[in-house]
């Protein structure tokens, strides 16, 4: 189980426009990391959350895979 920072605090704030970014928290099904796979902080973590809800709602990011 690999994180996918080395750091916690490599990424101060995470913007829903920079979806990019917000993929690489979400595995392949569709789903949002978690607080163990990406090593971030609690409050980190419900930012990321929230930013991720917010791209899929604005049709940025698919509420799903595409398989």
């Amino acid at each position: 189980m690999a994180k996918i920072f080395k750091h916690k605090t490599d990424i101060p704030y995470f913007d829903y426009k920079d979806f990019k970014t917000l993929q690489r928290y979400v595995n392949q099904y569709g789903q949002i990391e978690t607080r163990k796979k990406t090593g971030l902080t609690e409050s980190k973590q419900r930012q990321l959350a929230k930013a991720i809800k917010r791209s899929r709602h604005l049709a940025l990011l698919p509420f799903v895979a595409n398989n």
